[in-house]
């Protein structure tokens, strides 16, 4: 193709040429040919491209597209329950209900109800009322002198650095108009973190705004950060679904000089979290830990997340606890399809236990060793709509956190670029011309309505089976596939023995 381009390119240079002289044609169209030939020049001469070096200027297209191939995709081709991490039809309702419009849909479902891994609630002809008042949970367990009521909903955690000052001031004045917590991040408690909403501050393996010059954890800076009131909870963490065993990732696009300063770390340069802490390196340490940072915080609900992968290692975190007496205060499992800013394909794609068999393990191990209700579970991972929530809770949580759904509610299309600081909303950027189009005043009624709308498509889901508050859910409330079909069958088929035995009966086998 190089020698056709410059072959035919020369042919229309000097044919441009001729129409000029003989015809009195504008120049502009040969100047155009010529200059077009110059970049083919330098095209096929360059030794990094090989598309540009063998399809000189034509080349550049396949840039373009390649460039565009998301918005073509997202627009044009993919249908209503097409879209990964999330469909059309779930981005939709969050729109919906973040802008308090109605969020009914008609004509009936889209979904192959039909399918086996179809899930569907089990209603009841006899459901209860809807409960109005949107439902919280406590959580502090002995040890805990600062209980805290929080919200069955809340925001999950995403750092100033990976998302905007904007995106930050709106979910926090949201998440205080709703009364519901806001997760920082492991990025650090910031000024933005501290618009007046209930804050739970995530503590990294960077121990970003609690670390010494040696990027160790400092205790008194975390003592004077952790006795704010608005901090009502402290998370540790261990691991995130989306990149477990690798820590956290700020591209160096993300990293201003403002950011650098609040983490303590060098502007303008890639910001790797260790993948494990430096303040401990057993379960021993680690539940030592634990009660290091209730002491400092003065009794504050002190927890820990983790996304679960060798599951003896979570088995012989119980058992210390249980040898020293000291639980947490709550468990947050976050699931492998969990969300990120940035993370290598290879962990997102490949590393961790999903969501529903992580919750079940966790759940069904603290029962096991009598300590459940000692500790609240805390869930996250595609939490989006009222049903995820219930389902959640009967798989074993007792609260969720979702991120993605309350970007979804800030504007967020899902143009999965948050690792390129060019996202197009103002959401996930530190580009000031992009943030500026993320307008905190209209912003942040949506992270509330989007909390209200969600949580009392929740109690109506509750009310539909019957049931008059979310402790009496569990796993039989749902179906999968068809009637005999539970959820809890695909990682517990032992509960299928009386069906088939009953069958069996029936048909006189």
């Amino acid at each position: 193709m190089r020698k056709e381009f410059f072959i035919y390119g020369v042919i229309l240079f000097i044919l441009s040429l001729a129409a000029h002289f003989l015809f009195k044609t504008s120049l502009l169209i040969a100047l155009f040919i010529f200059f077009l030939l110059i970049i083919g020049f330098f095209n096929s001469r360059q030794h990094k491209h090989t598309i540009l070096r063998n399809f000189p200027v034509l080349g550049y297209f396949r840039y373009m597209f390649e460039e565009i191939a998301p918005e073509i995709q997202q627009y044009f081709i993919e249908r209503t329950t097409d879209g990964k991490p999330f469909s059309r039809n779930e981005r939709s309702l969050a729109y919906r209900r973040a802008k308090n419009v109605s969020d009914t849909t008609p004509f009936g479902t889209q979904l192959d109800i039909n399918n086996s891994s179809y899930e569907g609630l089990k209603h009841s002809i006899f459901p209860t009322k809807v409960n109005p008042e949107l439902p919280r949970v406590m959580i502090g367990g002995e040890d805990c002198k600062q209980p805290y009521s929080a919200s069955l909903l809340n925001i999950s955690a995403m750092s100033f650095g990976s998302l905007s000052e904007n995106a930050i001031v709106a979910l926090n004045k949201g998440a205080q108009k709703g009364n519901f917590y806001h997760n920082t991040g492991e990025g650090g408690l910031t000024e933005y973190h501290l618009q007046g909403a209930d804050v739970c501050w995530q503590i990294g393996t960077g121990y970003f705004g609690c670390r010494d010059d040696r990027g160790d954890f400092d205790g008194g800076k975390f003592a004077e950060k952790a006795n704010f009131p608005e901090v009502k909870m402290i998370e540790l963490k261990l691991s995130q679904g989306a990149k477990p065993g690798h820590g956290g990732v700020l591209p160096a696009a993300k990293n201003t000089e403002e950011i650098a300063k609040i983490r303590g770390v060098l502007p303008h340069i890639e910001i790797l979290s260790p993948p494990s802490h430096s303040a401990f390196d057993s379960p021993k340490g680690l539940v030592q830990f634990i009660a290091r940072l209730r002491e400092l915080s003065n009794g504050k609900p002190v927890g820990f997340k983790l996304c679960i992968g060798q599951t003896e290692e979570f088995e012989a975190i119980c058992q210390e606890m249980m040898d020293q007496n000291c639980y947490p205060d709550f468990i947050t499992v976050d699931g492998a399809e969990g969300g990120t800013g940035a993370a290598p394909l290879e962990f997102s794609d490949g590393v961790g236990m999903p969501l529903e068999p992580a919750l079940i393990f966790v759940n069904k191990t603290l029962i096991r060793l009598n300590i459940r209700d000692k500790m609240r579970i805390i869930c996250s991972g595609k939490i989006i709509s009222g049903h995820a929530i219930l389902k959640a809770i009967a798989l074993g949580a007792d609260l969720c956190n979702s991120a993605r759904g309350f970007m979804f509610s800030l504007g967020c299309i899902q143009a999965l670029r948050c690792n390129t600081n060019k996202c197009p909303v103002g959401v996930a950027t530190q580009d000031r011309m992009l943030e500026k189009g993320l307008v905190v005043s209209d912003k942040f009624e949506r992270v509330y309505n989007f909390h209200k709308n969600t949580l009392h498509a929740a109690n109506e889901l509750l009310a539909a089976a019957g049931k008059s508050n979310y402790e009496e859910v569990d796993v039989s409330i749902f179906m999968r596939g068809d009637e005999f079909t539970h959820l809890s069958d695909l990682y517990f088929p032992n509960n299928l023995t009386n069906v088939t035995t009953h069958l069996k009966k029936k048909e006189g086998y």
